[in-house]
């Protein structure tokens, strides 16, 4: 899946707004605020907090391995709550730093079930944070924590993400089914004892959308015998009739999730972290396992079914800017603030004592190596937003002269 940074890039700024009968009263601190929100210097600090906590909490996942043999379920809980410690932070950016809102389209019913049952997740992969959408509404009904995915190898080496990954029992793999058969089928089978109610989040599509992906998925499509399809591409089955047949008697039910944003906004996380705020729309229906096939051919015809279903969805949202259904807005809660406000309390009260040693000891060589610091922070984190751009993720499925070029 996915994922991560906090740090944005520099945009120009005034202090002052002028003010007239044009402007309600309100507007002047509204449009302070926005700009003190796109200011790098905030955004370097908020990145700072992210990446030492997060190596804080990794060293102290690291001690919990201990556990493993002699309590396997502690050692799960206990690093459940540290993984949300860091997750959390970036649900925080997209909740209170941008004030995106978040609608569901689903009925009572369904949300009554939300944080009670192991479930399998099917999430359009269309938009850069689509996933820290995924994880607000996990957080929301706490199980934000307990997450799982099925990530690309790659990110396993990535700092922070992949290292909580690892020890949060994330399944990693390479996209090759002879290769990943095994670890996958080994990954799974380890997750059927979870004590938490975990939310396991696939992107059947494989990589993000775009409209050259698109070209060549409906190529395959058409090759195949199956129905095109106009806003997603076509779903990879495999994962899908696989982790429902390893984790079955665990999992109860599938929830389809389509994800689409009001006025045709295209969100980045760059605009998430430059305190952008979106409006999110969710469509979301439940199904049980039970009234999902066994057979993995016919388990493989429902999911391209699901997806024609919604297809049709993005046809409405499209033509009346809403999903069909009723609504329900899930309150924030205050846990993500609560939490970033602790770590960036503890972390960045000694790096401003620190600098202000810095500024007034007088020392070029201080000044100078402070600078460089800073320099090198703001490319890492700028490095780890790069991860999550649509331009520089995906697979290279159907793609045959991207294949030749590997």
């Amino acid at each position: 899946m996915l994922i991560i940074n906090i740090a944005g890039v520099h945009r120009g700024w005034s202090w002052c707004v002028e003010r007239s009968p044009s402007h309600p009263p309100g507007s002047s601190a509204m449009a302070l605020l926005a700009s003190l929100k796109s200011l790098f210097i905030l955004q370097l600090l908020m990145g700072f907090v992210f990446v030492v906590s997060g190596l804080i909490i990794n060293f102290i996942q690291l001690c919990t391995c201990v556990l493993w043999p002699v309590n396997r379920q502690l050692y799960r809980r206990i690093n459940c709550r540290l993984s949300y410690s860091l997750w959390s932070q970036l649900v925080m950016l997209l909740e209170w730093w941008s004030g995106t809102d978040c609608t569901l389209y689903t009925d009572q019913a369904t949300v009554d079930m939300f944080g009670k049952e192991h479930v399998i997740i099917i999430l359009n992969h269309n938009f850069e944070i689509d996933f820290l959408c995924g994880w607000t509404m996990c957080e929301r009904y706490g199980v934000l924590g307990s997450s799982k995915v099925l990530a690309k190898h790659e990110l396993l080496k990535v700092p922070l993400i992949g290292w909580t990954w690892y020890f949060l029992e994330i399944v990693f793999c390479k996209r090759r089914w002879e290769e990943d058969r095994d670890t996958v089928f080994n990954g799974l089978g380890r997750l059927r004892d979870y004590p938490e109610y975990m939310w396991f989040l696939l992107y059947c599509e494989g990589t993000r959308f775009t409209e050259k992906k698109h070209q060549i998925s409906m190529q395959v499509a058409e090759s195949k015998g199956l129905p095109k399809l106009k806003y997603h591409l076509l779903p990879r089955t495999k994962g899908f009739t696989t982790t429902l047949r390893c984790l079955k008697g665990t999992v109860k039910a599938v929830y389809d999730v389509t994800l689409n944003f009001k006025d045709k906004q295209t969100p980045t996380l760059l605009g998430i972290v430059n305190g952008k705020k979106y409006k999110a729309d969710m469509s979301i229906r439940r199904f049980t396992v039970d009234e999902i096939p066994e057979d993995e051919e016919e388990c493989a015809s429902w999911l391209h079914k699901l997806y024609q279903e919604k297809d049709a969805l993005q046809e409405i949202y499209n033509k009346e800017g809403k999903f069909p259904g009723p609504t329900v807005i899930p309150p924030r809660r205050p846990w993500t603030l609560l939490n970033f406000l602790f770590w960036a309390t503890l972390l960045l009260s000694p790096l401003i004592n620190f600098a202000c040693g810095v500024a007034v000891s007088g020392s070029p060589l201080l000044i100078i190596g402070f600078t460089i610091f800073l320099i090198i922070a703001s490319v890492a984190i700028r490095r780890l937003i790069g991860v999550t751009e649509v331009k520089k993720t995906g697979s290279s499925y159907g793609d045959q002269q991207a294949k030749k070029q590997n």
